[in-house]
């Protein structure tokens, strides 16, 4: 076997949560490239169809679907569609995200549960859903977007989120937690943890902290259009069918600082 064929994706299908934009967008190509089938949901439905028109000229097959992944009616519609057109799910990427800035004694309690329910319910409830689908075949690969604010404390001065933060750390945990109990079934469990990219989500903070940021990043840079791809497409392939609970940190080296 040619090991670059260990990334080749042909005949799988990819569930991508706010697939629409952003790092969900730069994930959902990766795995055209390789060939995948790919279902991109999340509540802004208009943004899926651009970017599987996108897909779609690479020669693979796509659909949009809208979906809160916090509802959980609507993650198993997501479900039961993709099974329905692909007759299977092979991937999940837990994707779509929420923040929220505020100092920790201002935050909102309305705003809070916003958060939480996006990034911590929603990854649970949407591998709840595709993980029956998986342990019914006997396998998959499910990838949780987390961040490296998830890994500790944060300086206020650029990222005073508290909620955002949390959810982030949660989702960590969740992983090696899932990937402790659904190896026997062949599910591999992973998560990613990317740093600043800028993305629709992060465009403010990065205004307000880029120089800040790019001091503290031993490559000088914020991520770019490619830097997530590597990653997620070992994660989604036969080139890591060792490696499960954990998390792959794509962050310019911000972490080791």
């Amino acid at each position: 076997m040619n090991a670059l064929s260990l990334f080749d994706l042909t005949g799988k299908t990819a569930i991508v949560t706010g697939g629409g934009r952003g790092l969900g967008r730069q994930i959902a190509h990766a795995f055209a490239d390789a060939k995948a089938n790919l279902v991109l949901c999340s509540r802004k439905l208009e943004a899926c169809v651009e970017v599987c028109e996108e897909l779609q000229e690479k020669g693979v097959k796509a659909i949009a679907i809208q979906c809160d992944v916090s509802n959980e009616d609507q993650v198993k519609a997501v479900v039961e569609q993709t099974i329905e057109t692909f007759g299977k799910i092979d991937i999940l990427v837990n994707n779509s995200g929420a923040t929220w800035g505020a100092p920790a004694v201002d935050m909102p309690l309305e705003a809070w549960n916003k958060v939480l329910n996006v990034n911590v319910t929603g990854t649970f409830l949407m591998s709840k859903a595709v993980g029956t689908e998986m342990i019914k075949n006997g396998r998959g690969k499910i990838i949780n977007i987390a961040s490296v604010a998830g890994l500790g404390g944060v300086d206020p001065r650029f990222m005073d989120t508290i909620g955002y933060n949390t959810s982030k750390g949660a989702v960590i945990t969740f992983t090696k937690d899932l990937a402790s109990k659904w190896g026997k079934h062949g599910i591999h469990v992973n998560a990613i943890a990317p740093g600043f990219f800028p993305t629709k989500m992060s465009k403010g903070l990065i205004a307000h902290g880029e120089k800040f940021i790019k001091e503290r990043t031993p490559l000088g840079r914020l991520g770019g259009e490619k830097d997530l791809q590597g990653a997620a497409l070992f994660l989604a392939s036969r080139a890591s069918d060792y490696v499960t609970g954990d998390t792959l940190i794509v962050d310019g080296g911000m972490h080791a600082m």
